[in-house]
């Protein structure tokens, strides 16, 4: 069913509307909806890695200490899994296209 013409005119009104907001604008572009979720996974990596540190430290204390270590290393890979699978294949290929480039040389023969 074809929107009536003051249907038209008030979707257009609120797409202008919408468009001018910077704040609500930057907010659902496509990095700022993942932008949550990639940080996310950034700091579940670091706190992999710590408690990865911590295993191998707290093994030489005592080996319970260093399966709490674990099991915080456990809940850190699951909450990457959980984000991932909330941005999504379209999300992830959308913050890798805005990720910068790396530059390499080659060095000459």
């Amino acid at each position: 069913m074809p929107l009536s013409d003051d249907e038209q005119r008030i979707l257009r009104e609120i797409e202008d509307q919408l468009s001018a907001d910077e704040k609500f604008a930057s907010a659902v572009s496509s990095s700022g909806l993942y932008r949550h979720s990639a940080r996310t996974v950034w700091w579940s990596l670091v706190g992999m890695l710590v408690c990865l540190v911590g295993v191998v430290v707290t093994l030489q204390v005592h080996y319970l200490v260093a399966f709490v270590a674990f099991i915080g290393m456990l809940g850190c890979a699951l909450n990457i899994e959980r984000q991932l699978r909330l941005i999504g294949r379209a999300g992830v290929q959308d913050l890798a296209q805005k990720m910068p480039k790396p530059r390499v040389r080659f060095p000459r023969d």
